[in-house]
């Protein structure tokens, strides 16, 4: 029996890898995205309905189907505004606009990716709910964000492609002794 070849990818993933951007333009067709920052947690989910399909063929063991997918993102803000103004960040604020609206208007386009390059790209039309945390005078303001998508989550290029730190050809990770 032969040893399989241990994996090339020994690397861990970062957590903060996601970039999180919805579309705030007003023309169809023409998409505006926008950063969301100040993002601190970030959990995108796709979970599948499945149903049991179980016959006599089965002899006696279970089996399942998947019928229909359900996706969301959950995320956690840093409340952001402007220094000088105390302006909301726009993009923040069209999502809690859109959190608080009926019809059309409670529905955002936003997309996900991996900021580094990576080919992990998703975009959707979803519904927000937008959960200030509170707090005591000595915590800062943080918002509990869900994206409940409405029909699909498709795969997209990634828009940092090519420009990402593990996509750049010639970059190493270095350690904190400074060796690659």
């Amino acid at each position: 029996m032969s040893t399989p070849t241990p994996p090339a990818e020994t690397v861990t993933a970062l957590a903060r890898r996601y970039r999180l951007e919805l579309d705030t333009g007003t023309t169809p067709g023409t998409p505006t995205w926008s950063l969301v920052p100040g993002i601190t947690e970030f959990t995108p989910k796709i979970e599948p309905t499945q149903q049991d399909v179980t016959t006599y063929d089965a002899e006696g063991w279970s089996e399942q189907a998947v019928t229909m997918l359900a996706w969301s993102v959950e995320a956690t803000l840093a409340h952001r505004a402007h220094p000088t103004t105390g302006a909301f960040n726009a993009a923040q604020e069209f999502l809690r606009k859109a959190s608080q609206s009926f019809g059309a208007d409670s529905y955002v386009r936003v997309r996900y990716y991996d900021r580094n390059g990576a080919a992990d790209a998703q975009q959707g039309t979803a519904l927000v709910t937008w959960e200030p945390d509170g707090g005591g005078p000595d915590e800062v303001d943080t918002i509990k964000v869900t994206l409940t998508g409405s029909g699909p989550l498709v795969e997209i290029t990634n828009p940092a492609a090519g420009g990402g730190t593990f996509a750049a050809e010639g970059k190493s990770l270095k350690t904190s002794g400074g060796e690659a």
